[in-house]
């Protein structure tokens, strides 16, 4: 019944006027960032201002924004996490009155994009969900854009068979391939409402690694009839139980953080909020009309699509909203950081766009944000790599003696706990409900698991950080990446493919401890946690890879989650 999911104490908070919430939001991302700035200036003013300090100075000012972001949006989801009854309706209004059990009017083709897959992993997920859907509103659809002529036969064979197994749905399992991928995904998309959609009212959009419930596609599916208006309802998308070591180590921490971050985030964005470009539900008429891409004014094809259509939808008077809520919603994730860092890249190419559609017009200012919120994850890479050289120079030149050594320790904390806010939040939310804790096999399991993620990202983060900040440098000249196949099975990696891979991170870190080393060794225990991850990047990447480790880890428990737990 309408009204009954929340409490007296909840209303105060989830019922703020919108205008109000961004104000307030903004006042906390403004004092974070001005006490991280604070800071930094306590630091590098002593003894008057050297030319690298000044440099540095201006590196931390131009990354402050996203740190500050990041705190204040997992600060803000924490707390409704904490204090709300159901923190999912305290922030998608549209769940209060959607009911998951009720018969579906509305028709909805779930639209899967694949291209060059392993369909062994692909359709075995899609037979579990589309088997307890009523097969008067939902319809299969397989959309390809497999070019190879070997692999599309492949591909359509295991379709056929797939039909065949399941002979009670196989009317309403569809294949459509395409002769050539003009657009990539999102032109693949676009090609399948024009021509195929016909009757269908809704589009639940997956990749080929997505898997989701019944009971999760239906709740979609009831928000969209609660509420006439909204065009995107996106569902907080978790990593699935993964067997290797990286994806295993990577997702409990992403898993967390994200449930923070998108809570904060939906609070304050509200019907303005963001498309991540699976896992969706989408209304077909409004987005058929509104977000149809074109080409750059360059001439090239969007690559980030899914924020952009969000921002279209928000110009156009939809909603756009958040479900942040994890339960039945997941995706795989890289199977190895050779994997994980050519997504970084293909990423990082997509967002560098939304700069020349920022002056377009017809975008509310929340979308122009939208934007630059995207661009901004990846635009302070190079600066944060920057910092370091510019702190190796101002040490070899000037030593550690002026520096106020504990400002500086807060300072470094101060900037790590900001930019790890969403996972510190999200863990802090786990060890304060027993329940959820439960869920991971109990508290002492799920920080084994937290600090099993810390350690790896402490050593991920300098990689991947340097990874990108390399390829954006080297974008302006030429450098380009496009929607390539990708490899989504797990792995091991040769010690001659991470060399040939990661040298360059390794011989940066190597160069700065030497320097150090010669020059200001007092120095070399501030930057070891960074260079630490540069100077065993390859042993890194293979040791995450190895089998043996993997299976290490699974024996032992560590960071299982808990799908993988319920499973056992």
């Amino acid at each position: 019944m309408p009204g009954t999911r929340r409490l007296p104490h909840e209303r105060g908070v989830t019922d703020l006027p919108i205008p109000l919430r961004r104000l307030l939001f903004a006042a906390l991302a403004l004092l974070l960032a001005w006490a991280q700035l604070r800071l930094a200036w306590a630091v590098l003013c002593p003894g008057g201002w050297s030319a690298w300090e000044i440099l540095a100075f201006f590196c931390l000012l131009a990354t402050a924004p996203w740190s500050a972001l990041s705190a204040a949006n997992s600060l803000t989801g924490l707390l409704i996490l904490l204090l709300a009854r159901d923190p999912p309706a305290a922030v998608l209004p549209a769940l209060r009155t959607a009911d998951p059990d009720r018969p579906p009017m509305l028709a909805t083709a779930i639209a899967v994009c694949i291209r060059n897959e392993d369909m062994g992993a692909v359709l075995p997920p899609l037979g579990a969900l589309l088997g307890p859907l009523p097969r008067d509103r939902f319809t299969l659809w397989l959309l390809s854009d497999t070019q190879d002529p070997a692999a599309a036969a492949a591909e359509e064979a295991a379709i056929d068979a797939f039909r065949a197994a399941h002979p009670d749905d196989a009317a309403r399992i569809r294949y459509r391939r395409r002769t050539a991928n003009t657009g990539f995904k999102a032109g693949n998309v676009m090609d399948f409402l024009d021509h195929h959609a016909a009757g269908q009212d809704l589009m639940l959009c997956l990749d080929a690694d997505s898997a989701m419930t019944p009971r999760a596609v239906r709740r979609l599916v009831a928000c969209m009839e609660a509420d006439p208006q909204l065009a995107i309802v996106q569902q907080l998308i978790v990593g699935r139980p993964a067997a290797a070591a990286f994806p295993r180590l990577f997702q409990f921490g992403m898993r967390a953080g994200m449930r923070a971050w998108a809570t904060g985030q939906a609070w304050w964005q509200a019907s303005e909020g963001p498309y991540w470009g699976h896992n969706a539900i989408i209304r077909i008429a409004p987005f058929r009309e509104h977000c149809r891409l074109g080409p750059l004014p360059d001439g090239s094809q969007i690559l980030s699509h899914d924020q952009v259509e969000a921002v279209r939808l928000h110009a156009a008077g939809w909603k756009v909203m958040c479900l942040p809520e994890e339960d039945g919603s997941m995706e795989g994730n890289p199977p190895a950081l050779p994997e994980f860092l050519v997504r970084d890249r293909r990423w990082a190419a997509g967002n560098m766009q939304y700069g020349a559609l920022l002056r377009l017009p017809g975008m509310t200012w929340m979308g122009r944000w939208q934007l630059l919120q995207a661009i901004l994850l990846f635009l302070g890479t190079p600066l944060w790599v920057a910092l370091l050289p510019l702190g190796v120079i101002q040490a070899a030149t000037q030593g550690m003696g002026a520096v106020p050594l504990g400002a500086l320790l807060a300072l470094m904390l101060l900037s790590w706990g900001m930019l790890k806010a969403p996972k510190l939040c999200g863990y802090a939310e786990v060890l304060a409900k027993p329940r959820r804790a439960a869920t991971y096999d109990g508290r002492r399991a799920f920080l084994r698991g937290a600090a099993a993620e810390i350690l790896f990202t402490t050593l991920l983060d300098p990689i991947v950080t340097t990874n990108k900040a390399w390829f954006l440098a080297l974008l302006p000249f030429g450098v380009r990446t496009g929607w390539a196949p990708q490899n989504r099975a797990e792995r091991g990696v040769a010690w001659a493919d991470a060399a040939r891979l990661l040298w360059g991170q390794t011989a940066f870190g190597a160069a700065i401890a030497l320097v150090l080393l010669a020059a200001a060794p007092a120095a070399l225990p501030w930057v070891l946690p960074w260079i630490a991850g540069l100077i065993l990047a390859i042993p890194f990447c293979v040791v995450t890879a190895a089998p043996g480790f993997s299976l290490l880890l699974a024996r032992e428990g560590v960071a299982a989650t808990p799908e993988e737990i319920a499973g056992r």
